[in-house]
């Protein structure tokens, strides 16, 4: 019988390949970290890639459109705010859900990230919140994550694309969460 074990390929081009640290084990990784201030990077990484996105956007990338039945970006980054509004909500122990109408694009980038800001003032206070960590990322957080790409997708296919970029080694801290981000450390095209 034939060796059904996985193999690895060759890398084309062997001086692309990342080395990483050999980690004596997982239980000494960022030992100590709680749920919620993973969260609070998670947060930062979503402001870093959500910066990215909707920075440079085109005149009139608000009201793209797809086809007649998708959401334009503008409709989605008014979408983005009202899930940040509602995690904060949620991690002050009155859940509100406030549908907002769009707004111009730069007012909209304006509202996200002060709602961004807020939510994690609420996760930094470190008090106990009322639920788990885990279903605040399950909604609101990754909701938005996957917006933020859809929002990137749709800058492409309107022709005006975000860079790619590793972001393994972009500098991404808690508690930064505003427009204003580090600047890429490795983009490619």
């Amino acid at each position: 019988m034939p060796d059904a074990s996985p193999r690895l390929r060759e890398p084309r081009n062997p001086s692309l390949v990342l080395r990483l640290p050999v980690m004596p084990s997982r239980k000494n990784i960022h030992e100590g970290e709680t749920a919620c201030e993973l969260l609070r990077h998670t947060l930062a990484t979503l402001a870093y890639r959500a910066g990215k996105t909707f920075r440079n956007a085109p005149a009139g990338f608000a009201e793209f459109r797809v086809s007649a039945t998708s959401r334009t970006p503008g409709q989605i980054l008014v979408h983005l705010g009202d899930l940040m509004d509602w995690a904060a909500s949620i991690a002050r122990g009155k859940q509100e859900w406030h549908p907002s109408a769009p707004l111009a694009w730069e007012d909209g980038v304006s509202r996200f990230f002060a709602a961004l800001g807020k939510f994690d003032q609420v996760l930094a206070t470190k008090q106990p919140l009322p639920v788990p960590c885990g279903k605040l990322f399950q909604g609101a957080i990754a909701d938005a994550l996957t917006h933020v790409g859809q929002i990137a997708m749709l800058r492409r296919i309107a022709g005006a694309p975000v860079r790619g970029e590793n972001y393994f080694v972009a500098d991404i801290a808690a508690g930064r969460v505003g427009a204003e981000q580090s600047a890429p450390v490795r983009e490619f095209d």
